[in-house]
């Protein structure tokens, strides 16, 4: 009589959490690779166009420049790590940094005119590029995902705010 063996593995519908924050996870990384090739394009990486971008948009509000804190909060990204990238960003000429107006110790970072010329380069064909990357959901699918996106964005950003006022007392 042949002898089966029995897994003890849930069915993915068991698990749409730890499901859904996997299959979110790859399709980041998978978002990633599809776009690495357009920014490098560009002669740029997707967290330099992350930042020239946010530097692009502060100009749009009216500001003139960015603090690298501001940059990192805007970004969500580490300060360490935006020093390096805006480094690489500097002797490539696309960004200068200079004193703050309110703040002699914080550096204002601004695009250079050169930067500014790249950022209208990328943008010229940025949303034929968004279209095919996104093509795959169509126009109400990308709605509801980004809906949902939304949705869990602001339950982590209320998760952690708690996590670090629990962490604070």
């Amino acid at each position: 009589m042949p002898t089966t063996k029995s897994k003890s593995i849930l069915p993915v519908s068991g698990r749409p959490a730890e499901t859904a924050v996997r299959e979110l996870i790859r399709t980041l990384g998978l978002l990633e690779r599809v776009m690495q090739p357009y920014f490098a394009r560009h002669g740029i990486s997707g967290s330099q166009w992350g930042l020239l971008r946010a530097l692009h948009r502060a100009e749009a509000e009216g500001l003139n420049g960015l603090r690298q804190t501001d940059l990192s909060e805007r970004l969500l990204i580490r300060p360490p790590s935006v020093t390096g990238a805006l480094d690489r960003l500097e002797r490539a000429g696309l960004v200068e940094r200079g004193g703050s107006a309110t703040d002699m110790r914080a550096k204002q970072v601004t695009l250079s005119p050169k930067g500014r010329q790249l950022v209208e380069r990328v943008l010229t064909g940025h949303q034929a590029q968004i279209e095919a990357v996104m093509g795959g959901l169509k126009k109400n699918e990308q709605a509801d995902l980004h809906r949902l996106l939304i949705q869990l964005r602001k339950h982590l950003e209320q998760f952690l705010a708690h996590n670090m006022s629990a962490n604070a007392g």
